[in-house]
């Protein structure tokens, strides 16, 4: 019980932005695992990219910010994760890929 009350009372826990922000962000997380059903001609790549970049700088925000937010690192970690296999199936479905692999071939 005492563990619980530090965690209700401490600087990262519930009665802070600093535990709702990482679990309301974790809605990206779970949003880019449902579009990996989708094909992936559907998949924007502009907007995967800047989802990549945005979870790149707040994972170094969470890293860096005092008290250290691991949450936030958590969830962006894994959105970062996500929205990298997602810019991946784009750029194959693109042919990105299979242009290097024939440049490569000459």
């Amino acid at each position: 019980m005492a563990a619980l009350k530090a965690f209700w009372n401490s600087p990262v826990g519930p009665k802070t932005t600093h535990f709702w922000g990482p679990v309301a962000n974790f809605s990206f997380v779970v949003a880019g695992l449902v579009d990996t059903q989708k094909p992936p001609e559907m998949i924007s790549g502009n907007m995967t990219a800047v989802m990549c970049v945005y979870s790149g700088l707040f994972m170094r925000f969470a890293w860096m910010v005092q008290p250290r937010n691991y949450l936030l690192l958590a969830c962006h970690t894994s959105n970062e994760s996500v929205q990298l296999y997602q810019l991946s199936r784009w750029a194959k479905a693109q042919g990105y890929w299979d242009k290097k692999e024939t440049e490569l071939q000459k």
